[in-house]
């Protein structure tokens, strides 16, 4: 008798933000489907919490809000009765003071003191009357607007921890896109010139009163949320295998069915028939498990990525700073950003008298970061908390270090051109097969938007036509820091990542 696979009529690979919300969508719309997830234990994606003796901690930090009444009321409809309204709090740490963000000047100056605050004013002058001449990188813009002495305080060293290369190697139109009206330099520079009366414009010390002063968040973390989703797909009656990941997907010849195999935890194959394919797996992966290969591959394992690793320690204290996180401004240490669990929710941490804070790391999988031991890096994690006057060394209970691979999409110059290809090959060859979410897309996209791709794809597949391009659906860099929830019907616009500089 022959082997026959599963047929259902929707497979689904990937079982994060984008994933589970089309395999929910689709159960609602009456469709089969089965999804299959490479982690064996956790839905969400870079969207899930993990927990760890009762500690549980984010990939990142995951705020709740949306300008897509759309998916605010998806939300609402998975987890009705879970979330908490949270304070938002985030600062900056440089050299021992904490620095609001955005930044208030008369504080900053403060923390700068009188010789400090002195030399950026003078090296502002500086740049205005002698600005650099050619303006091709995120360092020379950046110096030509605040001067060289506020870029390496307030600039540089996280600026380069998050993205792996220079400032002097990035696009300097990144710089002007992302810094925008949330001007750092700026607030200092008003703060300067308004303590030598030279602006004598009423000023509360703020630039901007746009970002958001609280924001919505499940009550155990944002995996709560994906945890309601597969329950309930599973309620649905479809399918979500875990600890599969996709070993080959081929259209079957002279048919629109397709053909999935999928590797089991046991090393066994599992295979899938289904009319349609949605894929939220990175598109370098998905291009190399294509049946016949595409002609785009080459331009598909050009894509590159930036990694993460979170260390959460566990401390002997009832809290440690009320932020959710805070951005290290420090070159002397290698975290770039350090979350305060309690503060995004009390319920992430079950001892009252100890906080848990998981501190971030940006690396490339394989580097020294990534490949450090897990001893290690909990060494290293508490070393850096002692040294930013964070903690003291000797009240850390415990820790853990969880990977995150691909936790970014890296913009580099040929990044554009690589996707488009592949894109377009698969769209011409393919109509069956669709792309969505944040890796998927090769899109610096947020949780919403990626759940917004999944929504327009099962609108096109329910229509038998791509009547909607989810390729238009971006933000901005801005975007979670203004606005109204809900007040767009879908997220139209580019959120800007820095790009690398061609050679002159």
């Amino acid at each position: 008798m022959p082997w026959m696979p599963d047929t259902v009529d929707v497979a689904i690979i990937g079982a994060g933000p984008a994933g589970l919300t089309a395999a929910y969508l689709l159960g609602k719309a009456g469709y089969s489907v089965t999804v299959i997830e490479r982690d064996p234990t956790y839905v969400g994606g870079i969207s899930r919490t993990v927990e760890h003796d009762g500690f549980r901690f984010d990939i990142g930090g995951h705020r709740f809000f949306s300008k897509s009444q759309a998916v605010v009321d998806l939300w609402n409809e998975i987890l009705p009765d879970d979330f908490i309204e949270r304070p938002r709090m985030s600062r900056i740490y440089y050299e021992g003071k904490f620095y609001s963000y955005p930044l208030r000047a008369f504080e900053a100056l403060g923390n700068l003191g009188l010789w400090r605050s002195t030399l950026c004013m003078a090296s502002y002058a500086k740049a205005k009357l002698r600005p650099r001449s050619t303006v091709r990188s995120f360092e020379d813009w950046v110096v030509n607007q605040f001067g060289h002495k506020l870029y390496s305080i307030f600039f540089k060293t996280y600026t380069e921890k998050v993205w792996g290369m220079p400032c002097d190697a990035m696009s300097a139109d990144w710089a002007a896109q992302r810094i925008k009206g949330l001007s750092l330099g700026g607030a200092v520079i008003d703060g300067l010139k308004r303590s030598l009366g030279l602006n004598r414009k009423p000023n509360d010390g703020m630039q901007t009163k746009t970002l958001l002063e609280s924001f919505r968040y499940p009550r155990l973390g944002p995996g709560m949320m994906w945890d309601a989703a597969r329950d309930k797909v599973l309620a649905q009656g479809n399918t979500i295998l875990m600890g599969h990941a996709l070993k080959q997907l081929a259209q079957e010849s002279g048919t629109d069915r397709w053909r999935l195999t999928a590797t089991g935890p046991d090393g066994a194959t599992v295979a899938i028939a289904a009319r349609h394919v949605i894929s939220s797996a990175p598109m370098r992966e998905l291009a190399g498990r294509l049946h016949p290969l595409p002609g785009t591959l080459p331009q598909a394992a050009a894509l590159r990525y930036r990694d993460f690793l979170t260390v959460a320690l566990m401390i002997k204290s009832p809290d440690l700073f009320p932020d959710n996180w805070i951005y290290i401004h420090d070159s002397k240490v290698k975290v770039g950003r350090v979350q305060n669990f309690r503060s995004w929710s009390p319920e992430m941490v079950p001892d009252a008298d100890i906080a848990c804070v998981g501190l971030e790391y940006f690396c490339f999988e394989g580097d020294g970061l990534w490949a450090s031991s897990d001893a290690d890096l909990v060494a290293l994690a508490t070393k850096e908390m002692a040294i930013l006057g964070l903690c003291d060394p000797a009240h850390v209970t415990g820790g853990v270090v969880v990977r995150q691979e691909k936790a970014y999409p890296v913009y580099d110059e040929d990044y554009r051109d690589n996707v488009d290809a592949l894109r377009q090959e698969i769209e011409a060859r393919h109509p069956t097969l669709h792309c969505v979410g944040r890796n998927g897309m090769h899109r610096y996209n947020n949780q919403d938007h990626a759940m917004m791709t999944a929504m327009l794809t099962v609108r096109n597949i329910q229509a038998g036509a791509r009547i909607h391009d989810i390729w238009t659906v971006n933000e901005d860099a801005e975007y979670h820091e203004a606005g109204q929830e809900g007040e767009q019907a879908a997220l139209a616009s580019v959120r800007d990542v820095p790009t690398r500089l061609k050679a002159a």
